[in-house]
């Protein structure tokens, strides 16, 4: 059975991939131009070209960014102390709060 709406999501797709192409060459450009505009008179680097810039955009992917696509694993810290913290008595909710208040406070030296 042939889906009308077929023609319009493959459409969709490319305008898509055209859009996050140009946003990718567009945040290389942006890196090349502050990397030349800062870096050379402060740290005394040379500068670099287009290509350069996107390449360090990709190494700054990698060494800090990783490849998670998609995000499913970024909050689960968050609803595993969620459920944690909901089962737990008064007390040592209380016990918990007291802590991480103590951990928290400015040390006065």
């Amino acid at each position: 059975m042939y889906s009308s709406n077929k023609p319009r999501m493959i459409k969709k797709g490319i305008a898509i991939f055209f859009l996050v192409l140009a946003a990718l060459f567009g945040v290389g450009a942006i890196v090349m131009y502050l990397w030349n505009a800062i870096l050379p008179d402060l740290i005394h680097v040379s500068q670099i070209q287009y290509w350069q810039a996107l390449g360090l955009l990709a190494l700054c992917k990698i060494l800090f960014g990783g490849f998670k696509f998609g995000g499913g694993g970024r909050h689960w810290g968050n609803r595993q102390w969620g459920q944690k913290f909901s089962n737990m008595s008064e007390e040592e909710k209380e016990a918990l709060k007291a802590k991480w208040k103590e951990r928290c406070a400015p040390k006065n030296n």
